[in-house]
This record gives C-alpha cells, sequence and structure tokens, in this order.
C-alpha cells in the first residue's frame, strides 16, 4: 500500500509522463472559528431519570485528587479564601491552563473570583485533617495554618503541599449547579517532600 503520500507522487509522476500540466495545490487561507453554539435551559421533561444519590454513589467509584484552592483577601477583606477541592485537573499544555469546579451556592468564591487569582495546593495523604479544616464552613479556615504567598498571585501556598499551582482566572463557564473555573497558570512548583497523595473515593479519604 502506497500511502496517500505515495499515491499522489505517483500521480504527479504519471502526469509528468504523459505531458500533462500539474497545478499546485491551493494554499490554505486563516480558518475561520465556527460560531458559539446556542446555549438555553434545559427544560424539566428534558432532565436524565438518574437521581442525585445514585449519581454519587456511582461517580464516587473515581477516585480522584485532593487540593486546596486558595487566593488572597480581595478587596475590603483582611484574611484570604480557600475551601478544599476534588474537582482540579489540567487542561491545557500550550498555553498553560488548569481548571476546577466549584458549587454555584460556595461562599468562597465570590472571594476568589473578586481577587481574580488562585492559587491549587495538592495535598499529600497525611493532610486529611488540612483538608477537612478546608470543607468546613462558617469558620477562619487558616486559623493555625502555616502558609506563605505565592509568588506571582500572593495566594497562599499551604506549608507541606508537595505541590503547588499559581494561577490567574481566564475563565468561568457554567456547568449545571457548579461552575467551571479555568486558569492560566503563572507558577508553579513542587516540594522536597515525596510520598502518595491524599485521594478521595467512595465519601472517604484513602
Amino acid at each position: 500500500m502506497l500511502g496517500q503520500a505515495g499515491m499522489a507522487a505517483a500521480a504527479v509522476r504519471y502526469l509528468r509522463s504523459v505531458g500533462a500540466p500539474t497545478v499546485a495545490p491551493p494554499v490554505a487561507g486563516p480558518v475561520e472559528a465556527l460560531p458559539p453554539p446556542s446555549l438555553r435551559a434545559v427544560g424539566e421533561d428534558e432532565r436524565a431519570p438518574v437521581a442525585p444519590a445514585e449519581f454519587r454513589r456511582v461517580l464516587g467509584n473515581f477516585a480522584t485528587g485532593v487540593t486546596v484552592i486558595t487566593a488572597p483577601p480581595a478587596e475590603g477583606e483582611t484574611t484570604p479564601a480557600g475551601f478544599a477541592c476534588q474537582s482540579f485537573a489540567a487542561l491545557s499544555l500550550d498555553p498553560p491552563l488548569v481548571v476546577f469546579m466549584v458549587g454555584r451556592t460556595s461562599r468562597t468564591w465570590p472571594l476568589i473570583a473578586r481577587a481574580g487569582v488562585f492559587c491549587v495546593n495538592v495535598l499529600a495523604a497525611d493532610q486529611a485533617e488540612l483538608c477537612r479544616g478546608f470543607a468546613m464552613s462558617g469558620t477562619n479556615k487558616f486559623a493555625g495554618v502555616t502558609y506563605n504567598p505565592a509568588p506571582a498571585s500572593g495566594s497562599p501556598r499551604l506549608a507541606g503541599a508537595p505541590a503547588w499551582v499559581d494561577c490567574t482566572i481566564q475563565a468561568v463557564h457554567t456547568g449545571g449547579d457548579h461552575l467551571i473555573v479555568v486558569g492560566r497558570v503563572d507558577a508553579l512548583g513542587t516540594s522536597e517532600r515525596d510520598g502518595p497523595p491524599l485521594l478521595f473515593h467512595r465519601g472517604r479519604f484513602v
């Protein structure tokens, strides 16, 4: 089998042998972006027949890493913001982008949104209690927590976290009862500690 490139070369040789003129392939012009998709609310009669409890039970079989998303004090605030987050992932290599999801009813998210920046702290297996503290609401989550400012955003970099990713908020999209937050990576790094990560599986840390 010649393949497409081989067949093309053979066709050119044949045309030249019979004296037929060859024509250079047209130069492709710029690719125009497709129009954005139309968006509309999902009607009640269109909702999938999946109970939230069953959704949570089945998806709980997928183990996730655990992070704490932090941000410096927003204007008018005196303390940093932070919350425990399982839904963090790398999104793009070029440009470097990451993504996390946050509930639309979160009280911490508006503070992070106002700051416009955030730092992802990847937690180690022995940092479950630290994570629990950031999962609570209505408390000073940074009380007794050691941290230093991330180099680009000034967001808290938690002591003992094996890795951190310092970001600027690039875009926010809606996704049902959550928001999808895209961050542009401005700086990142790892600590010297080596060990297993903190994982969440079937409703508990593992």
